[in-house]
């Protein structure tokens, strides 16, 4: 049985100008989802609907609901956590 096992990063406190790059990243891996989406037939649809490949997410990331957009900056605001807690640098 596969039990996950994130890096506790809940220690990790991002700066305003990183927490600012996490919403680019968000946009940026909606983006990517989106256009693996289009590249596979899917469109988009008022509803969910995986037999006709339909989904509402497929706008840009302005017009997603908030809580799509709390999905990818989720991911995003790990991810720079995580490359913090690794001892990496993010500079611009």
């Amino acid at each position: 049985m596969y039990i996950p096992s994130p890096i506790d990063t809940s220690d990790v406190e991002l700066s305003p100008e990183i927490a600012e790059l996490c919403e680019k990243l968000a946009e940026n891996a909606h983006d990517v989802w989106a256009a693996g989406r289009i590249a596979q037939g899917w469109t988009y649809g008022p509803v969910r609907d995986d037999a006709k490949k339909e989904t509402p997410c497929l706008v840009p990331y302005s017009e997603l609901p908030e809580s799509e957009k709390d999905y990818d900056r989720n991911t995003a605001m790990e991810t720079l956590k995580l490359i913090i807690k690794l001892g990496f640098e993010i500079n611009r």
